[in-house]
């Protein structure tokens, strides 16, 4: 959980619920700047996670104790095609069937590395974007607090698409 997140020891709703689920799988990721976690969720069954690391069989960033994007600078959001990693939300949609996704929810939590705290205004990229989309998931949650988190239906990043005008990072 994020620095100074204390539970009371009430019942946690279920977007909260499956958005730790989500921090907890970010503490798997192997990036030195940024840890995502990826919960998808269908008719209250967890289906899928998927944490920011290398491709199967490459090393992380981690283990090699650098980062490209870091050394050269690049800002959160662009040039991603330089990153060693495949992102949560990617690892996530890989790791289950199209038809079990289709209508689901998808829960993203980002830590940063350097405070452990958690990432203010993060979103899916618009890589990620294009994925969730073609998955057929219908709702993303993205945290911004312990307790305060944004809904998006995905049909927004759809209907508002930032590669029209030209719109880096986010």
């Amino acid at each position: 959980m994020q620095k100074g997140c204390r539970r009371k020891m009430e019942r946690r709703d279920k977007v909260n619920y499956y958005l730790d689920l989500a921090q907890v799988v970010a503490q798997r990721g192997t990036c030195l700047r940024r840890l995502y976690g990826a919960v998808i969720v269908k008719n209250d069954e967890v289906i899928s996670t998927g944490y920011v690391g290398a491709p199967r069989g490459r090393r992380n960033c981690s283990d090699i104790k650098s980062c490209i994007r870091q050394e050269l600078n690049i800002p959160r959001g662009e040039r991603y095609e330089l990153c060693r990693s495949v992102h949560a939300e990617a690892n996530a949609i890989i790791s289950a069937s199209r038809e079990q996704m289709i209508g689901s929810s998808l829960y993203l939590a980002g830590i940063e590395v350097a405070t452990g705290e958690l990432i203010k205004d993060s979103c899916s990229c618009s890589m990620c974007k294009r994925l969730i989309i073609n998955a057929g998931i219908e709702t993303v949650y993205i945290r911004d607090t312990c307790d305060a988190y944004r809904k998006i239906p995905v049909r927004r990043w759809i209907d508002e698409d930032e590669s029209l005008r030209g719109v880096y990072g986010y």
